[in-house]
Formats: C-alpha cells, structure tokens, sequence
C-alpha cells in the first residue's frame, strides 16, 4: 500500500504532533493508520481530505496529556471513535453466546489486514499455530492500540495454544529488527516516517533480545513476515478458509466469550458492549 505521507501526518495533527511521538508511538500511528486506510476502503468510506486548519505548537503539545479539547486520544481502540467518514460504525446485536466467529462477523469486520496476513500464512504452508496468530495479531485494535501486541496476546490466551499467543505478545517488538533467514527486512517506509537513523527504545530491545533467545522466536518472527505483506487493496478474504483451524485450536467457551469468567472475559465484554458507561 502506498502511503500518503501528507495525509498521515495530518491524520496525528500536523508536523509539530508528530514530533512530539516517540517512534514508538509513530510505528504504532502509521500500521493503525494503514489499516484504518484498508478497512475503509473495502467498506467504500469516502476518504476526506486531511485537514488544513492551525496544526498545534510545540508548546501546547508540551501540555497534551491535560487537552481534554480533542475528541479521543490516538491510542482510543477503533469502535470507540469515528471512521475516516466522521461516523461512528454501527454495531449489531452479538449473540447470546458469541464465539470467535461472532465477533469477526459483528466487531472486527471487515479485518482485512488479519485476514491477508492470514492467507498468506495459510497459502504459504506455515504451522497452523501462527495462521491462528496471524489471524488474531490485531484484532484487539477495537479495544486498544498502544502496546497491542500484549494486549492481544493478554485478551486470547485463555483460548488459543501457547504458540499463538507468544507469537501475538511479541510480533510488536520484532517488526523494528530486520532478519535475513526468515526474509524479513525493515520497511522502507519506516525510514522515511522515523528517520535513517531511529532506534527502537530500550524496552523494545531488552524484549527482542530475550524473543530472539527463545527456542519460540520463529512464531512471532513468521507474524512479522506476513504482517508486511498484509494491506493489499486488491484482495478480498473471507474468514471461511480459517473456520476449521479456529474449530481445532480455539477453545471456545460454553457460556461464551466475554461471559466464561477468564482472566480476559472483560476485554470480550468491553468489544461487545462498547456503550457502556460503567
């Protein structure tokens, strides 16, 4: 996908906003900002212009964190703020006792990148652990964006096999570190959004170091490879290749999910019932 580098930075507030992110938080706003950009355009958003009034000065981005002008902070999961064409989505009614399936169906649709990085897996041969992974790596984005790779893995683990949510926990903090074994090379578009010379923040290097001496490291690193791959306009998947290995490998609950009292049943409930005040 080719990216509008004038529409993404207006997209976070102007030149001077983006200064103030750090690169961290940058990579977070540009994958989000791409599929946010796919998603609406398989649902046939209209794509407004990026807005040309008064960006913020460095002064008061200074005193961003007490701002309470701005309608939701960038880190606002995706069904509690607008699309690209200004509206909030409509959500249908869930099921009384909603499975995985439910909810691509009622909150993640159209997931179209999810869906890609899982084709690929699938198409490609990998184990059916890391299609599973690949095909949940982001769904948690509805919830809650920064640091997602551990909030994804945190809201699925009740569920899926150990693999899948190693691989969703730390694909985050590997997409910095290029690897030539596994074919996998640092994006260009990052040098142009971070800089030639970025280097990723210490947490970040502390967690690939331990990731890169885990006899796991290849599952998280395969969901890196098939994230890059993933935001092609061209294609549409359906989640009907993946029912059966979500049948073999997800251990949906009887009571459903959000209502079977795991460590994460909150997370499915709050994707569920986003309207609730309390």
């Amino acid at each position: 996908m080719e990216i509008d580098r004038r529409k993404f930075i207006a997209s976070l507030g102007g030149a001077a906003a983006v200064a103030m992110l750090t690169h961290e938080e940058r990579a977070e706003a540009l994958e989000h900002y791409m599929e946010d950009e796919l998603d609406a355009f398989l649902l046939g958003e209209e794509q407004p212009q990026p807005q040309t009034g008064e960006y913020p000065t460095v002064a008061s981005l200074a005193e961003q964190a007490g701002n309470l002008d701005r309608p939701y902070r960038r880190g606002t999961g995706g069904i509690f703020r607008a699309g690209q064409d200004g509206k909030l989505r409509v959500l249908s009614k869930m099921p009384d006792k909603p499975t995985l399936l439910d909810f691509f169906e009622h909150r993640f649709a159209p997931a179209s990148h999810v869906l890609q990085s899982a084709n690929r897996a699938l198409k490609t041969g990998m184990s059916e652990e890391v299609i599973l992974a690949c095909l949940l790596h982001d769904v948690v984005l509805g919830l809650n964006r920064p640091d997602h790779g551990w909030w994804g893995a945190q809201m699925i683990e009740p569920y899926v096999p150990e693999k899948t949510a190693f691989a969703v926990r730390y694909h985050q903090a590997l997409r910095f570190f290029p690897d030539e074994e596994f074919g996998y090379e640092y994006p260009e578009s990052y040098f142009r959004t971070f800089g030639i010379d970025y280097e990723p923040e210490p947490y970040l290097q502390r967690t690939y170091e331990k990731v890169r001496a885990h006899e796991w490291y290849e599952y998280p690193r395969l969901v890196t490879v098939n994230d890059l791959y993933a935001f092609d306009r061209s294609q549409v998947i359906t989640i009907d290749p993946f029912v059966d290995i979500i049948g073999r490998h997800f251990k949906q609950p009887k009571e459903g999910l959000g209502w079977d009292d795991s460590p994460s049943s909150h997370m499915w409930r709050t994707i569920m019932m986003p309207e609730r005040p309390l």
